[in-house]
């Protein structure tokens, strides 16, 4: 057996840059197990990796970290949305699937960006677990807590991009993940981070989901909803973001890099 795949730079405007997922497409009436989809995540070695079939009514989306399954993904959804419209394999301007968080939907624009509807993750104040400062090499100044990631506000830009944390030590003080997060420059109403690796990533690259909590945060301290942010990791990648109450638009751009077909026969 061979299926349709697609190695994807999703926030970004040309090549290697942003956060590269792997979109895997199903036939109809295929079902692989899950130790198979992990087994095809971990042999990928990406931060996800997304199932779909394409002709499934309810477009079943999953996605998958080389060593577990998670409940919201953004960069992966925008690299499953970005096949399907550059495929020919959906011709409205907006595509739902149906997720582990509800049904998502991602809407194409007209300046050929892609805009992400997610569910609002917002935080609250909460006292630091233990060996998290120490993890990270800082002070926690300003924490908070949502869903399953940690907030830590700092001052400046600089102060995000010099973070060198000890992620051995974090995967063990945290079970989930980290985002750090400061104002931004002129460019960019705010930058951010985000550190998760208890789920086998140390640092990912642009973060779709981890602005379902930044993106509220951020338009409430600076009082509008509309915000234009940065993932300041090595890749890097560009994000706008809307502040819709209980829901979050996160737009960007999307590449194709590797397009193929996955083996699954000796």
């Amino acid at each position: 057996m061979s299926l349709p795949f697609f190695q994807v730079d999703s926030f970004a405007d040309r090549p290697f840059t942003g956060n590269p997922a792997a979109v895997v497409l199903l036939p109809v009436g295929t079902v692989l197990d899950d130790a198979t989809l992990l087994a095809i995540a971990a042999e990928n070695n990406l931060s996800e990796t997304a199932f779909l079939c394409p002709d499934d009514p309810e477009r079943r989306l999953r996605w998958l970290t080389p060593t577990v399954e998670v409940d919201l993904c953004g960069h992966a959804t925008l690299a499953t949305a970005h096949v399907l419209f550059e495929q020919g394999l959906v011709t409205e301007d907006v595509v739902e699937f149906t997720t582990r968080s509800g049904v998502v939907a991602v809407r194409r624009l007209s300046n050929g960006w892609l805009e992400l509807d997610f569910p609002s993750r917002p935080v609250e104040a909460v006292e630091p677990p233990p060996g998290l400062a120490e993890a990270l090499g800082r002070p926690l100044d300003e924490l908070h807590f949502s869903v399953e990631n940690y907030l830590v506000v700092v001052g400046s830009e600089r102060e995000v991009r010099e973070l060198r944390p000890d992620f051995g030590a974090l995967a063990t003080a945290v079970p989930h993940g980290v985002i750090v997060t400061a104002p931004g420059d002129d460019e960019h109403d705010f930058v951010s981070r985000y550190f998760v690796p208890s789920c086998g990533i140390d640092e990912d690259p642009v973060t779709g989901s981890a602005h379902c909590t930044t993106a509220p945060y951020w338009a409430r301290r600076l009082g509008r909803r509309e915000l234009r942010a940065r993932q300041v990791s090595r890749r890097g990648g560009e994000l706008r973001c809307i502040d819709r109450d209980d829901r979050v638009g996160i737009a960007g751009r999307a590449v194709t890099v590797i397009e193929g077909r996955l083996s699954l026969t000796a």
